[in-house]
């Protein structure tokens, strides 16, 4: 009843028995024999995962692959094929969504077949492929939700005076990105940390376990400049953003008083103020970013200056987590786009829920005399 397939896997029913639950075994017996040399020691202490955990694990991997294959997918789609859509800044949503995309289709069916066999079962080198695609992917989502908000605040905050985003900036921004996350994904390969398998030796990362200081360095450098600092300018961006709208919204309504109108807005129906709305939107991108990515983030500081035990399960579902942001951004970024609503609606209308607001200017970063708030930054 015990046993499962292939020699790593055999289990005596007597120890079990006598022993009481798992006996002596660990979550690294199950590894196979040429991957045990990236196995850090601190994973001996651990039993083997439940395989209940293990089907919870794949199966939640799984939609959430789906989710974001389909959804990134569809981005990638309608932004490409949809003229008004094709603009400068709209390239680092593109590019967003393609990251995201290359994130799940490289994760998902690796680590869902490694937890059907509740270890990992593609070699030294596949495992380190894969916690380098994980790397270089996460990072360059994460620098474009940089750019984007740079973006954003480049037209609302600056106004006139903002440099007009152009189709070279735009490409030579995701350049910049993908070079960027290269160094920080090549590194490991050179000796600067390495990639081992991690957790429930279903997936694999960087390495946090070991306490050499090339392997500290490296964890809390990257988590500089992966973690901190976009934390940092998104939070510095979106701050700014709001201020200078509901500064805006202020003089609108002081200046609608002194008319003796309701509102300078032509057709406003709406009571919800454009600073609610990008209020909302800059809170949503914020927290998202923070839940997705903070769990992750404290499993790999844990690690490396031994501040908890940081069990299997723990650790995977802190991976999981991470991954699950490549979900999020197609609905942050894309759905609240009008224009993006208008397209999707004529692509796929079973897929828009709610009353679609009317065509409104596009999205672009170019500051002009008419607008200094772009609603479509919105």
């Amino acid at each position: 009843m015990l046993n499962k397939i292939g020699p790593h896997y055999e289990r005596q029913e007597s120890n079990w028995v006598a022993e009481g639950g798992f006996g002596n075994e660990t979550v690294v017996d199950r590894v196979p024999a040429d991957m045990m040399h990236l196995i850090d020691p601190s994973w001996y202490q651990f039993p083997p995962m439940e395989s209940m955990w293990y089907k919870w694990l794949g199966i939640t991997i799984f939609f959430l692959g789906i989710l974001s294959v389909v959804g990134n997918g569809m981005v990638i789609y309608i932004f490409t094929c949809t003229k008004n859509l094709r603009t400068p800044s709209n390239l680092l949503i593109v590019n967003l969504a393609f990251s995201d995309f290359c994130l799940m289709f490289t994760m998902c069916p690796a680590m869902v077949w490694n937890c059907f066999y509740e270890t990992w079962m593609f070699g030294p080198f596949a495992c380190e492929l894969y916690a380098m695609f994980g790397s270089l992917f996460g990072v360059t989502s994460i620098w474009t939700m940089v750019f984007i908000a740079l973006d954003r605040y480049n037209v609302i905050v600056k106004g006139l005076s903002a440099k007009p985003m152009t189709t070279k900036l735009a490409l030579l921004q995701i350049f910049c990105i993908y070079l960027h996350g290269l160094f920080w994904t090549l590194t490991p390969f050179f000796g600067w940390s390495r990639y081992v398998p991690e957790a429930n030796m279903t997936a694999c990362g960087t390495d946090y376990s070991t306490l050499a200081w090339h392997s500290r360095s490296y964890v809390l450098v990257y988590a500089m400049f992966a973690y901190y600092l976009p934390l940092l300018v998104i939070i510095y961006a979106y701050y700014f953003i709001v201020k200078a709208v509901a500064s805006h919204e202020k003089s609108m309504r002081e200046q609608a008083k002194k008319m003796n109108v309701s509102s300078l807005r032509s057709g406003d129906q709406s009571n919800t103020s454009a600073e609610f709305k990008l209020a909302k939107v800059a809170l949503m991108t914020i927290s998202l970013w923070f839940m997705a990515w903070t769990p992750y983030m404290v499993i790999n500081f844990a690690g490396i200056f031994q501040l908890m035990t940081i069990d299997p399960l723990f650790s995977i579902w802190g991976s999981v987590f991470a991954k699950a942001n490549a979900v999020y951004n197609p609905i942050v970024y894309a759905i609240s786009h009008p224009k993006y609503r208008l397209a999707l609606d004529k692509k796929f209308p079973c897929l828009v829920c709610g009353k679609l607001e009317d065509d409104r200017s596009d999205s672009k970063s170019v500051a002009s005399a008419q607008t200094t708030i772009s609603e479509d930054k919105v």
